[in-house]
């Protein structure tokens, strides 16, 4: 479940973008965040409640 998503996210990374990607304890559906954690698409694994914060980060690099 997923790997569609998960892959499209790969493909975003390889083109040079930031990619975050939500934990498990996080996630009600695990699928698509599992999959993009183990194929590498994420630069970035964390809660849910902290993704805009990280994304605030990037930003301001």
């Amino acid at each position: 479940m997923g790997r569609d998503g998960a892959e499209g996210l790969l493909n975003m990374r390889q083109a040079g973008a930031y990619t975050i990607a939500q934990d498990k304890t996080s996630a009600v559906v695990y699928g698509m965040p599992r999959v993009a954690a183990e194929i590498g698409a994420a630069c970035q694994v964390v809660p849910l409640r902290q993704i805009s914060s990280a994304a605030m980060a990037i930003h301001a690099r």
